[in-house]
């Protein structure tokens, strides 16, 4: 099916271009949403009479966004969540997480803004890129630990996945005399 694009989307075109795409992707997305018409005779008038008004409307979406992403790029935020030794998280930090944490802080995301292609399910510093708008891009920092102390010390570049990290215990310095006594026999049954 062909369509008019009503504003600029990511990977198929510009403002009033008439693009081919899956009928599907047109009835499910594009026409509901108005981001496009179907490219005919009456909608092609149509679109040039407003073409005006969809271009002031495009240029005040997206300087909102551009004020946000000033504020909001390359902002890091703490997220805690229970985890194992080796940093796997028991759960994970899915896009709706990011909402909500974003939301928290006092900035209105939709989900569809959060650009996660899988979610996150260790601990550490992870980017996460936010199109606010189809032309305004950004990425915060979301720093998973299993509290607030472990953040700070991750934010400062310590890895926390190890032994060391974890309990203060060296790896390296790690015995087998510490843990067994080299003068007892293997056979406890000799001594009997």
């Amino acid at each position: 099916m062909e369509v008019i694009l009503l504003e600029r989307i990511s990977k198929l075109g510009q403002m009033g271009e008439t693009v081919k795409v899956r009928d599907g992707f047109a009835r499910n997305y594009l026409l509901p949403l108005g981001k496009a018409l179907r490219a005919n005779a009456a909608n092609k008038s149509r679109f040039e009479s407003e073409r005006a008004t969809l271009e002031a409307r495009n240029l005040e979406r997206k300087s909102e966004a551009q004020k946000v992403a000033d504020v909001l790029d390359g902002k890091s935020f703490i997220v805690v969540r229970s985890a194992g030794e080796t940093g796997q998280l028991y759960g994970s930090v899915a896009a709706r997480d990011v909402v909500e944490i974003l939301a928290a802080e006092g900035f209105n995301i939709g989900r569809n803004q959060v650009h996660l292609n899988t979610p996150i399910k260790a601990i550490g510093i992870h980017k996460v890129e936010l199109q606010l708008h189809a032309e305004v891009e950004i990425h915060v920092n979301l720093n998973v630990a299993r509290s607030a102390d472990e953040a700070e010390r991750q934010a400062k570049g310590e890895t926390l996945t190890s032994v060391d990290a974890i309990y203060g215990v060296d790896e390296d310095a790690l015995r087998a005399e510490d843990f067994f006594d080299p003068d007892a026999d293997g056979n406890a049954e000799d001594e009997a």
